[in-house]
């Protein structure tokens, strides 16, 4: 049986893709090769009530983002009231366990701003270069930076592109109390998915597209892909014919990187009501780190690592993982908070096999290759995923446009 469209992949640009060609009237086939909805957008409980998000986790632009609206609709409650959270003047800073003077955090406001006004300046000009270009690597504050950087991009700040980091939108960060991942589900349940159903082959060839998978072949008037580009890089899938050269620039452009993960729990709030928020700690050794502690009452931490480190720190272990994480909040509160370690969760986003990463970054002189991967080919192959957005890209609500954005376009192709 043909179908108007196989949406390959369930998470969130393939479930809003699916919603909005239902209602458009077309029909559709999605199939994912994971067990489960969602994608990058996964939750799972490190204790009974407590929930962590090991992919996405915060509503970034949450003034806009549309996934406000959808929690409020299903009852979700969100933590709108600590948006501001990642802002600069809110984020505690410490330098070998000891919290940074007031002086010592103007300083570093100070250097953060200059490196946003170097990034949109030289965006201005015209310039798409590494991040690492545009900033002083001689600053006291460059190995905070350089983490943060590998941890918000996925890459080390050398393989960031300046425009690309201009691109992003700015807003509010809002926490989710029982995880990003579980609002997904709940959101994307009513949507009839194939899941254990790994795409194998896509035939855009012929006058339709034929999708071979695990559980058969599909035929469809038109597919739409919504697989990372590490899937894509992989050659898991494969084309036929092959994805033009066009393509896969765009591919190798904007590279799946590695954000990674550490939930630690507590068996007893150790941080203190003033202690909620989030952390950076760095040290004369050359080791940094992030984590939120406590953010919304729980007694957990989180830290994140990116980058070339993270992908060395996956390969070490999980105990590798936890013990960084453990290290990293104590630097901050102190070694007794060793012993009331409960059980944790470390994420290993580099060999997730449905996804070959966290999620894209686009590699200096690169950015423009985002609007290239959304280009359909020959008005039967058709690409959505948050690497294929501007402004939101890399985000899941980025993905959750891409697909509307996909299917509008696929309606409009199937009706000329």
């Amino acid at each position: 049986m043909e179908t108007d469209v196989i949406i390959i992949g369930a998470g969130a640009s393939g479930l809003s893709a699916a919603k909005e060609l239902t209602r458009l009237g077309l029909s559709f086939t999605v199939v994912e090769g994971s067990h489960r909805i969602g994608g990058r957008a996964y939750s799972e409980e490190i204790a009974p009530g407590v929930w962590f998000d090991l992919g996405c986790s915060y509503l970034h632009q949450g003034e806009t983002n549309p996934f406000v609206a959808i929690a409020d609709e299903l009852g979700v409650v969100l933590g709108k009231h600590r948006g501001d959270l990642f802002e600069d003047s809110n984020i505690r800073l410490y330098k070998n366990g000891v919290p940074l003077s007031s002086t010592e955090r103007e300083a570093y406001i100070a250097y953060l701003a200059e490196c946003d006004v170097a990034a949109t300046a030289a965006a201005d000009r015209g310039e798409d270069v590494a991040l690492l270009d545009l900033v002083d690597t001689e600053s006291e504050f460059f190995p905070i930076l350089m983490h943060n950087s590998a941890d918000n991009y996925t890459r080390d700040i050398d393989e960031v592109s300046s425009l690309d980091y201009a691109n992003f939108a700015s807003g509010s960060d809002i926490p989710v109390l029982n995880g990003y991942g579980n609002l997904v589900a709940a959101w994307g349940c009513d949507v009839t998915v194939s899941l254990n159903t790994k795409v194998e082959r896509i035939d855009w060839s012929g006058a339709g597209v034929s999708v071979e998978t695990s559980r058969g072949t599909l035929h469809g008037r038109t597919a739409l892909c919504t697989v990372s580009t590490g899937i894509l890089a992989s050659g898991e899938i494969q084309f036929m014919p092959g994805l033009p050269d066009w393509k896969m620039e765009a591919v190798a452009g904007l590279p799946t990187g590695t954000e990674n993960k550490i939930c630690l729990h507590f068996d007893q709030d150790v941080f203190g009501p003033d202690g909620r928020g989030f952390h950076n700690t760095w040290n004369d050794e050359g080791v940094a780190g992030g984590f939120e502690a406590s953010v919304l009452g729980h007694n957990t931490a989180v830290a994140f690592i990116g980058g070339r480190f993270a992908v060395w720190l996956e390969k070490q272990g999980q105990q590798a993982g936890h013990d960084y994480a453990v290290d990293r909040v104590a630097e901050a509160f102190g070694n007794d908070i060793r012993k009331h370690v409960t059980s944790s969760i470390v994420t290993a986003w580099t060999t997730e096999p449905w996804t070959r990463g966290s999620y894209s970054c686009a590699l200096p002189g690169q950015a423009h290759q985002r609007t290239e991967l959304a280009r359909a080919l020959d008005d039967r192959l058709f690409f959505a995923g948050e690497a294929t957005t501007v402004g939101d890209h890399t985000c899941c609500h980025g993905a959750y446009r891409s697909g509307i954005r996909a299917a509008q376009e696929i309606s409009q192709i199937l009706a000329s």
